[in-house]
């Protein structure tokens, strides 16, 4: 056996084909790509197609995770902790835990982003229920339930709307 071998039954690849996709109804989607039980609770990934002006996620926090965001293509307006921020492609932002934060598609253009959160959570049941409240098949407030099972504590939208709103304006 080889120094490799024994490292290799323990990778996880996960090729495009294989990766389960939500889709939205705008025409972007996730692509769940591993989540905690597949890394040993060591972190869960998707991928994020947001088309020109769409919202990825309304203000929330995690309280036991730290959130990394990529962004592969376009640019993201991210709220993080009451301000805003646009980060363009090949950008980075990590947001620690407790820290408020939203995110979107800045207008004039798709986005497509890599979302990881570590320590993990199982959590893609969670973006099955986004899919399914994007789509009208299911309430926001069915997922109220569920903030500590997938440490996505909600928080009000008003100020990320707000600012949204006049980035809209402004261009």
């Amino acid at each position: 056996m080889t120094a490799n071998a024994g490292r290799t039954a323990d990778a996880l690849i996960v090729r495009a084909e294989e990766a389960e996709s939500v889709p939205l109804p705008h025409g972007g989607g996730f692509r769940l790509l591993a989540d905690a039980g597949a890394t040993g609770g060591a972190l869960g990934a998707n991928r994020l197609v947001l088309k020109g002006g769409a919202d990825g996620a309304r203000p929330h926090y995690h309280a036991l995770s730290s959130e990394m965001f990529y962004v592969l293509d376009g640019a993201v307006d991210f709220f993080l902790d009451g301000g805003m921020a646009t980060v363009g492609r090949g950008g980075l932002v990590v947001v620690p835990p407790g820290m408020p934060h939203a995110f979107g598609a800045a207008h004039g253009g798709d986005a497509d982003l890599i979302a990881v959160l570590t320590p993990g959570i199982e959590r893609f049941g969670y973006f099955r229920a986004l899919g399914r409240i994007q789509h009208g098949q299911d309430s926001f407030d069915s997922l109220l339930p569920e903030q500590d099972r997938y440490d996505v504590h909600f928080l009000d939208a008003a100020d990320w709307q707000s600012a949204r709103a006049g980035r809209t304006r402004t261009g």
